[in-house]
C-alpha cells in the first residue's frame, strides 16, 4: 500500500448539518431512506413541468423536439411567501430555485443546531453561502420568449392577418409567460439563490455561486474548503441548487445528444444508452474539524481532502478526460494524505453515457490499482441510477449519500445494474458494484472512508474524500415510511393525555422525529403501553390514528391487553405466559441473512463485528481482507453461477456455523435493546450452543470462539461429506423404508410428527431422492455442506469436547433446553 504524505494547508473539515430536497424526498432522511431501499425515483414528466405531447419526438433529429419525456422531479414543498418576506404578488418574478434555497438552508442550520428558537449562538459575520448553480435560472426562457412578439408580429402580417387579430395574438402569447416587473432582475439571476439566503438568516461572511457545470456543487464545496481553511470564514453553507428542469433543458441535452432512449439512468451497466435529467437541491453546513469537535456538533462525516483539474487540452470539450480525471484523483489522495487503498465506497459522477462511464472508471481503477496491486475492495456506485442527473446539485447529491452512508454505516445500492461494463467487470478492477444494502463494517487497519466524483462541461473535475467521524453506528436508523410512535404511562388517562402531541404531526419529518422523541421516552415496565403504527401512505392523518386509539380506551378500558386492525396495540401489566427463543442451526443459512437489522441497528453490527474478530483471531486462512461478514453479505453477483458460488462458500460448514451464531447473536442483542428477554432457550444442532450463550452460561467472545473450532471440525473430512434430506413423513414409516431398502442413512432429526431428515453419504441421499419420488413422498435436500447428525462428523466430538473442558460456564439467567 502506497504511504501518501498529507500536506499540512489541508485541515481537515466537518459536514455538521445536511438538508436536501430531491425527487421523491422532501427532506434528508427521506432522501437517505431513498437510497438505502433503493427507490427508483424516476417517472414521466409531470403536468407542472411541460407537456410530453406538445414536444416528444421519438426520433432524436426531430427539430425542436426531445425524445426523452421521464426525469427526476422535485415534489410539492409548501412556501410561505409572508414567513420569509416575500410580497405574494413578487412570488411569479421570483425563481422556484430561489425560494426552494431559502428552505433547504435553513433547515441546514437547523439540522446543525444553529438555526432558530433554543439554538446555539454563532457568529454570523464569519457565516458564508457558497453553492453550485448553473448560469441563469429557469425563469429566464419564460422572460425571454415573451421578447419574441416582433417576430410574431411580423410572421401573422406575412401570413395575412389584419392587425386588430394580431394585437390579440400577440397579446394570448404574451399572456401564456411571466411577465416582466420589479423583482424579474434579481429574481431570474443565479447568484441570488446565495444572496437571499444570505440576506433572510442574516449571514455576513461571502455568498457567492459558482459554475462548473455538473460539477458545480463539488465545485462550491472547494471554495468553502479553502475559505475554512483560510480562516476567513467559521461556518460555511455549501452544496448545489437545480430546479431547472424545463424543456429547454431537455432540449439541450437532447441535441447533444445524451439523454437516454430508453428513459433510465444505466450507471455502469451493459445496458445503459444515456444519462436522465434529474433536479435537486441539497446543502451541507461545514466548519472545520477541530472547532467543530470542541462545539461538541454532531458531525456526519470528515471531509479529508478535495482534488481538483481542468482537462486541460482535451479531446472536445465536453468529452470526459482520464487523465484529467486522475490529476484531480492523485491531488485529493495527496490533499487528504491517505491512500486510495483505504477507501471502501465510491460515489463516481456516473451519468450513464456509454463513453463517460467507460472512461471514468478506467481513470479510477488505474489510481486505485496504483495504490494496491491486487483485489476487490471500493463499492462503486451512482445515485443518479435513482434521482437522475441534477447536475448542479449532482454533487452534491453524491456527498450527501457518501456522508450518510458512513454516518449510518451502510454501503448504500446502485439500481439498474443488470450486467455490468466491460470496464466494471467482477474481479477485473479494485470496484465492484454494489446493487443492495449492505451494513458497513469497519476494518482494524483504518476508519471507514468514502470518496465523490464530479465532473463538468469545460472539463472541470472535482474529487473528494470522506472519512468518518465516529466508529460507533449512530442509534437505530428509523427512518422509513413506517413509523412506530410508542407511549407508556401509569394509567389510561396518562396515555390519552399523552397522545394529544400527535396533533402537531403534519409533515412526515413531523411524525418521524415525534415518533422518535415517544419511543425515547418509552418504558418498558410501565402498567399501561400504547404502540400506534403509523404509515406514510396511510389512509389516516396521525392526529386521526391518535384519536380513534382513544377512543377505544374509553371503549375497550386498560384492565387487559388488546389490539386493533388499525395498527393500534395496547398492553397492560405483565404478559401472559412465558416465552422461548429458539436459535437455528445449519441449513438456515443464506447470503444477506438478517441484512435489513444489520443495516439499521447498532447492537446487531456490534455482534457481527465481534464475530469477524474471533474469526481471524481463530487462524481461519482466506482471501486477503475476507471476513466472516464478507461471506454473509457477499459483494454484489450478475449470474446464476456467481449466486451458487457465493450460497455455496456460505455453506462450507467452517463458514455458516460460526455465520449462523454470528446473526443469531445479533438478532438477540437487538431483542434485548427493546426490553424483551426469555424464560427459556434451546437450539436446533448448532444452534444448541447459541442457546447456552444466550442463558449466559457462555460469554459472547467465548461463544464464537467455540463456534469457529465447530465449525472447522465438522468441516476437516475430507472426500465425499455426504448430505440431508427432510422427507414428509412419519419416523416410523421412514424407519421401515431405510430397512426395506437396505438404506445406509440415519435418522438424524425428527423435526415434527410427519417429517424427518435423513443424513448419509451422498450416493444414498441420491438414491432415497429416487426412492421417495417413487412412492409419492415430498423430499427436499437441505442446503448442507455435510451428513450431520452422522458418522460423517462424529470425529469432531472428542476435540470439542475437550475444548468445552477448558471453558468457564457462567450461571444461567434462563432455562437452557436440549433436543
Amino acid at each position: 500500500m502506497k504511504a501518501i504524505a498529507k500536506s499540512p494547508a489541508s485541515a481537515p473539515l466537518a459536514i455538521v448539518g445536511i438538508s436536501c430536497i430531491f425527487p421523491k424526498a422532501e427532506d434528508a432522511a427521506a432522501y437517505w431512506r431513498n437510497i438505502k431501499e433503493g427507490v427508483d425515483a424516476i417517472t414521466e414528466v409531470p403536468a407542472s413541468h411541460w407537456d410530453a405531447a406538445d414536444y416528444f419526438d421519438a426520433d432524436p433529429a426531430a427539430p425542436d423536439r426531445t425524445y426523452a419525456r421521464r426525469g427526476g422531479f422535485l415534489p410539492a414543498v409548501d412556501f410561505d411567501p409572508l414567513e420569509w418576506g416575500v410580497p405574494p404578488s413578487a412570488l411569479e418574478a421570483i425563481d422556484t430555485a430561489q425560494l426552494l434555497a431559502l428552505i433547504v438552508a435553513r433547515r441546514a442550520l437547523d439540522d446543525a443546531g444553529y438555526g432558530g428558537g433554543e439554538a446555539r449562538r454563532f457568529d454570523k459575520s464569519r457565516a458564508s453561502v457558497i453553492l453550485g448553480v448553473t448560469g441563469t435560472l429557469e425563469l429566464v426562457i419564460p422572460l425571454g420568449a415573451r421578447l419574441g412578439h416582433p417576430l410574431w408580429r411580423r410572421a401573422l402580417r406575412a401570413a395575412g392577418v389584419d392587425d386588430r387579430t394580431a394585437d390579440d395574438v400577440v397579446r394570448r402569447i404574451s399572456d401564456s409567460y411571466v411577465g416582466w416587473q420589479e423583482d424579474s432582475f434579481p429574481g431570474l439571476l443565479g447568484n441570488v439563490v446565495a444572496g437571499r439566503i444570505a440576506n433572510r438568516l442574516d449571514l455576513g461572511g461571502t455568498n457567492c455561486v459558482v459554475d462548473a457545470a455538473c460539477a458545480s456543487s463539488l465545485s462550491a464545496l472547494h471554495l468553502a474548503a479553502l475559505e475554512l481553511q483560510s480562516g476567513r470564514a467559521d461556518l460555511v453553507i455549501s452544496g448545489g441548487v437545480d430546479a431547472f428542469n424545463d424543456i429547454f433543458m431537455y432540449m439541450c441535452f437532447s441535441k447533444t445528444p445524451a439523454l437516454s432512449k430508453s428513459g433510465d439512468a444505466r450507471p455502469f451497466d451493459r445496458g445503459g444508452d444515456g444519462t436522465i435529467l434529474g433536479e435537486g437541491l441539497g446543502m451541507v453546513v461545514l466548519k472545520r474539524l477541530a472547532d467543530a469537535e470542541q462545539d461538541g456538533d454532531r458531525i456526519y462525516a470528515v471531509i479529508r481532502g478535495l482534488g481538483t483539474s481542468s482537462d486541460g487540452k482535451g479531446t472536445a470539450i465536453y468529452a470526459p478526460s482520464a487523465e484529467g480525471q486522475r490529476a484531480a484523483l492523485r491531488r485529493a489522495y495527496e490533499n487528504a494524505g491517505i491512500s486510495p487503498a483505504t477507501v471502501e465506497l465510491l460515489e463516481a459522477h456516473g451519468t450513464g453515457t456509454v463513453v463517460g462511464d467507460a472512461t471514468e472508471v478506467r481513470a479510477l481503477a488505474a489510481e486505485y490499482r496504483s495504490a494496491r496491486e491486487r483485489g476487490t475492495w471500493c463499492a462503486l456506485g451512482s445515485v443518479k441510477s435513482q434521482i437522475g442527473h441534477t447536475k448542479a446539485a449532482a454533487g452534491v447529491a453524491s456527498l450527501i449519500k457518501g456522508a450518510l452512508a458512513l454516518y449510518h454505516k451502510v454501503l448504500p445500492p446502485t439500481i439498474k445494474v443488470e450486467q455490468p461494463i466491460d470496464a466494471a467487470a467482477p474481479g477485473a478492477t479494485p470496484f465492484y458494484l454494489n446493487t443492495s444494502k449492505r451494513p458497513w463494517l469497519a476494518r482494524a487497519a483504518h476508519p471507514r472512508r468514502a470518496a465523490v466524483s464530479a465532473f463538468g462541461f469545460g472539463g472541470s473535475n472535482f474529487h473528494c474524500v470522506l472519512e468518518e467521524h465516529g466508529a460507533k453506528k449512530p442509534a437505530m436508523d428509523a427512518g422509513g415510511d413506517v413509523q412506530i410512535a410508542g407511549f407508556a404511562a401509569a394509567s389510561a388517562a396518562e396515555l390519552r393525555a399523552a397522545l394529544g402531541s400527535m396533533a402537531e404531526w403534519r409533515t412526515w419529518s413531523e411524525v418521524r422525529a415525534g415518533a422518535h422523541a415517544t419511543r425515547s421516552a418509552y418504558r418498558v415496565g410501565a402498567p399501561c403501553r400504547l404502540f400506534l403504527v403509523l404509515a406514510r401512505d396511510g389512509a389516516a392523518a396521525p392526529a386521526e390514528v391518535a384519536a380513534r386509539a382513544a377512543r377505544l380506551l374509553d371503549e375497550r378500558g386498560a384492565a387487559a391487553s388488546w389490539a386493533a386492525p388499525e395498527g393500534i396495540y395496547f398492553g397492560a401489566g405483565r404478559a401472559a405466559g412465558k416465552l422461548a427463543f429458539v436459535f437455528p442451526g445449519q441449513g438456515s443459512q443464506y447470503t444477506g441473512m438478517l441484512r435489513d437489522l444489520a443495516c439499521a441497528f447498532p447492537a446487531m453490527q456490534d455482534a457481527l463485528a465481534a464475530a469477524d474478530t474471533a474469526f481471524w483471531e481463530s487462524g481461519e486462512e482466506g482471501v486477503e481482507g475476507a471476513r466472516l461478514s464478507d461471506a454473509i453479505y457477499p459483494h454484489s453477483v450478475f449470474g446464476a453461477e456467481e449466486r451458487e458460488r457465493a450460497e455455496s462458500a456460505l455453506r462450507a460448514t467452517e463458514i455458516a456455523q460460526p455465520a449462523i451464531g454470528a446473526v443469531s447473536i445479533g438478532a438477540l442483542r437487538v431483542l434485548e435493546g427493546f426490553g424483551v428477554s426469555a424464560d427459556a432457550v434451546c437450539g436446533h444442532s448448532f444452534g444448541e450452543l447459541t442457546a447456552v450463550c444466550a442463558s449466559g452460561r457462555l460469554s459472547e467472545q467465548t461463544f464464537h470462539t467455540l463456534a469457529n473450532f465447530r465449525g472447522r471440525l465438522m468441516g476437516a473430512r475430507r472426500g465425499d461429506r455426504g448430505g440431508m434430506i427432510a422427507v414428509s413423513a412419519p419416523a416410523a414409516l421412514i424407519a421401515d423404508l431405510l430397512r426395506a431398502e437396505e438404506l445406509d442413512l440415519v435418522i438424524a432429526n425428527k423435526n415434527a410428527p410427519d417429517q424427518v431428515v435423513l443424513s448419509g453419504a451422498t450416493p444414498e441421499i441420491e438414491r432415497a431422492l429416487e426412492i421417495a419420488a417413487a412412492r409419492g413422498l415430498r423430499a427436499l435436500r437441505l442446503p448442507v455442506a455435510a451428513a450431520f447428525h452422522s458418522e460423517f462428523v462424529a470425529d469432531a466430538g472428542r476435540p470439542f469436547r475437550e475444548a468445552l473442558r477448558k471453558v468457564r460456564f457462567a450461571e444461567e439467567r434462563c432455562a437452557v433446553f436440549a433436543n
